[in-house]
């Protein structure tokens, strides 16, 4: 009888240890999935929705959500118009780089929308690169210099993200990165 005990408890406990092993993890509830449109929306329906929102690929990332929330706060302050909000979002470097007078003008008609974060790569432990996408809508007149008059551009380009005073920021823009701007 004990061996049978013994056998018995030790069949459960490794059947116990088995499934914990084999568990298919929990899908992260947080995360805003999507996948990249074939299709355009019509001139009139640009931007699209201004939520940030994670290809299965960039969901996958540890700090998905973190960087989710970081660029939804940033494109947040963008379309709001918010220099104060814009700044908790970016390193102190790409503060230097833009005052407020600079920032208002650039962004004085800027809408953006139908944001997709494609993936997100780490650099080093301190380093991240998202790329991404979005759609800008804008006056005519402050269109990029790349494509003067247009309306509407959407936008592929990747961001560096710094983890500074142990906050994730989104950094300057260095010469490594060509954002890619096509009219919509």
């Amino acid at each position: 009888m004990p061996t049978i005990i013994v056998v018995v408890s030790l069949m459960v406990g490794g059947g116990l240890l088995a499934r914990e092993f084999y568990r298919v993890p929990d899908q992260q509830p947080d995360a805003i999935l999507a996948l990249p449109s074939s299709t355009a929306r019509p001139l009139g329906q640009q931007p699209g929705p201004s939520t940030v929102e994670l290809t299965p690929d960039a969901a996958a990332h540890p700090q998905h959500e973190v960087i989710r929330l970081l660029l939804q706060t940033y494109f947040d302050s963008i379309n709001n118009r918010n220099y104060n909000q814009w700044q908790t979002t970016v390193t102190q470097a790409r503060i230097q780089t833009k005052s407020r007078a600079a920032w208002l003008q650039d962004f004085e008609s800027t809408k953006d929308g139908s944001i997709l974060v494609y993936r997100i790569d780490a650099v080093s432990s301190q380093d991240l690169r998202v790329l991404l996408g979005f759609t800008s809508v804008q006056d005519p007149r402050s269109a990029p210099q790349e494509l003067p008059g247009a309306s509407c551009v959407q936008w592929k380009l990747t961001l560096p993200v710094t983890l500074e005073s142990g906050h994730w920021k989104v950094d300057t823009v260095a010469g490594y990165t060509t954002p890619e701007a096509i009219k919509c």
